[in-house]
C-alpha cells in the first residue's frame, strides 16, 4: 500500500484495513457526539443539578462576551486593510520584481447549469483584469450531465472569449465516473488535469510558475487581483507551499435578494473578513489559489469530497508534514447572495447552503487519522489547527441554542429549592444583559455591510435599508434555524454514516 494512502480518503469505507476503517468511523462520529453530548448535558444539568448550570451558562456568556469584543477589533482591522489593498496599483508594485513575467495564471471555472449571463460576467471579469492576458489560461469546466442546454452555454461562450486569454479552454466532465461524486472537486479536477496536459506541458510551462485559481460560477474578479495575487506569491517566503484567500464579499445580486438572506450572506463575509486577520488559523474557502505544484504533487483535489475547497488544504498539510498555510490577500471577490424566486424558496436553500457548508465537518475525521499517519508533523500544529477545526464546528452548532435556552433552561427545570434561590431569580435578568452587551457588536457590521453596499437601484425603495440595519439586530435568534440546526443536521449524517453528496446552490438574478 503507498504511503500516502490516507490523502485520499472520503469516508470510512475507503480504508481496507478493519482496525483502520473503525478508528476512523469514531472519527467521524466524534463532532456529533460532542455537540448533541453538550445539548444533552445542558438540559441534564439544568433539571438535576441547575446551580452548576447556571454558574455554566453565566461563564459561557462572560466567554461569548469577550469573544464578541475581539472578533469585533479582528473585523474592524481586517476590514481596513482590505479597503487600503484595494486602492493600490498592484500591477506597479509587481513590476518590482524582475522575473514577475514568467508567473502564468491558470483559472478554471467549474459550471453546473448556471445561466449564460451569470458565467459571461465571470469570464468578463477575468478578461477585463490588468494582469498581461497572455499569460492567462482559463478553463471552464462544464458538466456532460448539463446535457444540450450546457454545449449551448459554451458554444456562445467560447466564440466570445476564445481570443480574449492566451488559452480559453472548455471541458465536459462526464457523470458516473468510478470513485466520483457529482460535484464541483470532481468537475475542477478533471478540467485541471486537461488544461496541464492540453495547455501547460504542450507550451513548456513550468508548473512552478503557474498560479491556480479557482472560481465558484458566480465569481466576478476585481481588475487587480490578479495582479495582487502575483505580487503575494512572489513576495511570501515558499509560495509553493502557500494558499491564497481572498475575501468573498456576497454582493453580485444584493438587491435581488430578500433582506434576510443579505444578513446571513454579510455574516459569512464578515467571518471570511476576521479570519484574514488569524492567518495561523486560516483555511481555504470557496475561491482561491495556490500552486500548480502543490495541486498535481497532492494528485489535484478529490473527487469524492463535498467540501473540497478546504480539504485541499488539509491534503497539502499532511503532504508536505505540516509545512504548508494561507495568506491571507485582504483583496475581495464578489460573489451571489443566495436567492430563489420565492421567499420560502430561498430560505430552504440558505438551510442546504448551510448545511454543505457545515459538512465541511468531515475535515475532522480526515485530519485526526492522517495526524496518527504522519508523526512528522510538530505537535503544536497538529494542537493548533485541530483544536481551532473541531471548536469551530462544535460551537457552530452548539452556541446559540446555548446563549437563548441556557438562561431560562435551569428556572424552567430545576428543582422547586433552586426557583426560590437569588441565583434562580438573577440568572435570566444576568445573561439578558451580557447577551444586550453582546450585540453592541453588531454595530460594527452594520456600519461595515451599508458602507460595503452597491449603488442602490432607482427602484429600490429607501426604507428598505433601515429595516436591512434593523434586521441585523434579529440574528442572533435567526442563528438556531440558519446555523445551528443546519450544523447539527451535518454532523448527525455524518455520525450515522448517512454521508451527503455535493448540493450546487442554485443562482438567481431576479429584477429589483
Amino acid at each position: 500500500m503507498h504511503q500516502d494512502y490516507y490523502l485520499k480518503i472520503s469516508r470510512a469505507s475507503d480504508l481496507k484495513d478493519l482496525k483502520e476503517r473503525m478508528l476512523y468511523r469514531i472519527f467521524e462520529m466524534l463532532p456529533g457526539l460532542f455537540s448533541l453530548g453538550t445539548i444533552f448535558c445542558a438540559v441534564f444539568f439544568s433539571w438535576k443539578f441547575p446551580t452548576v448550570a447556571s454558574f455554566f451558562i453565566i461563564g459561557f456568556s462572560l466567554y461569548w462576551l469577550s469573544r464578541t469584543v475581539y472578533l469585533s477589533f479582528h473585523l474592524r482591522a481586517g476590514y481596513k486593510k482590505m479597503k487600503e489593498h484595494e486602492k493600490i496599483d498592484w500591477l506597479l508594485k509587481l513590476k518590482e520584481f524582475k522575473d514577475w513575467k514568467k508567473l502564468h495564471h491558470l483559472v478554471v471555472v467549474p459550471a453546473y447549469k448556471e445561466p449564460l449571463e451569470i458565467l459571461r460576467q465571470t469570464l468578463l471579469s477575468v478578461a477585463h483584469s490588468d494582469y498581461p492576458k497572455e499569460k492567462m489560461i482559463v478553463v471552464l469546466g462544464m458538466e456532460r450531465s448539463s446535457g444540450k442546454a450546457a454545449e449551448e452555454t459554451a458554444q456562445l461562450l467560447e466564440k466570445e472569449f476564445k481570443k480574449s486569454f492566451f488559452r480559453f479552454l472548455i471541458t465536459f466532465h462526464q457523470k458516473n465516473l468510478p470513485g466520483e461524486i457529482p460535484g464541483k472537486g470532481s468537475n475542477e479536477s478533471f478540467a485541471l488535469k486537461q488544461a496541464r496536459e492540453l495547455v501547460i506541458r504542450k507550451s513548456s510551462i513550468q508548473d512552478e510558475n503557474v498560479i491556480v485559481t479557482s472560481l465558484d460560477a458566480d465569481t466576478v474578479v476585481s481588475p487587480s487581483y490578479f495582479s495582487c495575487l502575483s505580487h503575494r506569491y512572489l513576495s511570501v517566503k515558499d509560495p509553493l507551499h502557500t494558499s491564497f484567500q481572498p475575501v468573498p464579499l456576497f454582493l453580485n445580486n444584493i438587491w435581488q435578494a430578500p433582506m434576510f438572506s443579505q444578513i446571513f450572506s454579510f455574516s459569512s463575509t464578515f467571518w471570511h473578513t476576521i479570519n484574514q486577520e488569524r492567518p495561523e488559523k486560516l483555511i481555504t474557502f470557496s475561491s482561491h489559489s495556490m500552486s500548480l505544484k502543490a495541486l498535481h504533487d497532492v494528485g489535484f483535489k478529490q473527487t469524492n469530497v463535498v467540501s473540497d475547497d478546504s480539504r485541499i488544504f488539509w491534503q497539502c498539510f499532511l503532504k508536505y508534514d505540516g509545512k504548508y498555510r494561507v495568506e491571507p490577500l485582504y483583496y475581495p471577490m464578489s460573489m451571489d447572495v443566495n436567492a430563489a424566486p420565492t421567499f420560502f424558496q430561498t430560505m430552504f436553500n440558505m438551510y442546504k447552503q448551510q448545511r454543505r457548508w457545515a459538512y465541511g465537518v468531515a475535515d475532522i475525521p480526515y485530519f485526526l487519522f492522517g495526524f496518527l499517519k504522519n508523526p512528522r508533523i510538530p505537535f503544536s500544529r497538529k494542537m493548533s489547527l485541530g483544536f481551532e477545526l473541531i471548536e469551530g464546528h462544535w460551537s457552530w452548532a452548539t452556541s446559540s441554542i446555548i446563549l437563548f435556552s441556557l438562561g431560562w433552561l435551569p428556572v424552567a427545570l430545576g428543582s422547586g429549592d433552586f426557583s426560590h434561590t437569588l441565583l434562580s431569580y438573577n440568572l435570566p435578568r444576568m445573561t439578558s444583559y451580557m447577551l444586550t452587551i453582546a450585540m453592541l457588536g453588531l454595530v460594527w457590521p452594520v456600519i461595515i455591510s451599508i458602507s460595503l453596499l452597491p449603488q442602490k437601484p432607482p427602484s429600490y425603495p429607501l426604507w428598505k435599508r433601515f429595516v436591512f440595519a434593523i434586521e441585523w439586530f434579529l440574528f442572533p435568534i435567526a442563528m438556531i434555524f440558519f446555523t445551528a440546526l443546519p450544523a447539527l443536521d451535518a454532523q448527525i449524517r455524518l455520525m450515522l454514516g448517512r454521508y451527503m453528496g455535493f448540493w450546487s446552490t442554485p443562482k438567481f438574478r431576479g429584477k429589483t
